[in-house]
């Protein structure tokens, strides 16, 4: 665990990070973003202040290994309870809740699909790119809305079978939906029979949740299902963080019940590096006695290669939490 004035140092930088790029949207948004806002002119600076004093928080608390996994979890289920309760208001009709004004439907699926069937892109899509630059796979260990639902239902004991075998299934699924939405712009489909199919999508997606991740106790939905997350699987390689397995590794094998991602197998240990659907989550790095679960940022030592990572997820996770995203 990080100590001394270096623990608060980082809490800091998120502190700042935080406020600095909400100071922004508040100042160069012409609609206002921040939710307090836009429900009392200048509580947007109020809102500012707490976000980024929650950004320092959770940044002190998850810099301790053994607690960063339970920090996850409860800072990643808020974000989906505040996600969809945003999404329960917007449909009773409170538009002050909605981000541009228009409800979109919160299917992870839409982020990929919406502008290729659109031809244009959209807020959403720049949001998802914008992580992948600055943490890589943070969308599917910290802010996304369904990846919350899929982690709360794996939180069972887990099924050490591989689904590496079924990863074939991933990649059929991801090129299949990329040609089918190609042909029903094509073809000039009625957007209300497209939102159907989304809508189909996201309903099978939480049957997974519900029953398969459950039963296997590991993110099935989001290893093998959700095409967001097999975009991330190589897409995260754009961002210069990493994973890697020192050689101090003594292949104990505990860390393959900690990782809900299908992401530490035999295989992967044995080649001491994370497999690809590895979200650098970190709920492993408790279960490795030897220390030898490491994150790699340029020339930093490790330690400091994961605080800096923890310190951008988490500020990201605060300013995605502040905003209107509906």
């Amino acid at each position: 665990m990080n100590s001394g004035p270096s623990k608060y140092r980082f809490s800091l930088i998120a502190f700042f990070t935080t406020a600095i790029i909400l100071c922004m949207v508040q100042w160069r948004v012409s609609r206002p973003m921040l939710m307090a806002e836009r429900f009392a002119v200048g509580a947007g600076w109020i809102q500012i202040l707490i976000m980024a004093g929650y950004a320092a928080w959770i940044t002190l608390k998850m810099q301790d290994p053994g607690q960063s996994a339970r920090w996850r979890r409860i800072t990643w289920s808020v974000f989906s309870i505040v996600f969809f309760g945003q999404l329960a208001l917007g449909l009773a009709g409170y538009e002050k809740f909605l981000m541009t004004g228009k409800l979109h439907l919160p299917v992870p699926l839409m982020i990929l699909s919406g502008p290729i069937f659109r031809g244009s892109i959209s807020f959403m899509p720049i949001l998802f790119l914008s992580t992948l630059i600055i943490s890589g796979p943070a969308w599917c260990s910290q802010l996304c809305y369904f990846g919350a639902l899929d982690n709360i239902s794996a939180d069972q004991k887990t099924d050490l079978k591989s689904f590496r075998h079924k990863f074939r299934i991933k990649h059929i699924l991801l090129l299949s939906i990329i040609a089918i939405t190609i042909l029903l712009r094509f073809f000039q489909v009625p957007a209300r029979f497209t939102t159907l199919l989304a809508i189909c999508f996201g309903v099978i997606g939480l049957v997974i949740i519900a029953v398969i991740s459950r039963r296997k106790g590991k993110m099935v939905h989001c290893i093998l299902w959700c095409p967001i997350g097999t975009l991330v699987n190589y897409m995260k390689l754009i961002s210069p963080f990493r994973m890697y397995i020192d050689d101090t590794c003594t292949d104990c094998m505990a860390c393959t019940r900690y990782c809900k991602y299908d992401a530490l197998n035999n295989s992967d240990i044995m080649s001491r590096k994370p497999g690809l659907t590895c979200t650098y989550c970190g709920d492993c790095l408790t279960s490795c006695k030897s220390d030898s679960i490491r994150y790699k940022f340029f020339n930093l030592s490790h330690q400091k290669a994961r605080h800096t990572w923890i310190v951008l997820t988490i500020s990201l996770h605060a300013i995605f939490l502040a905003l209107g995203r509906i």
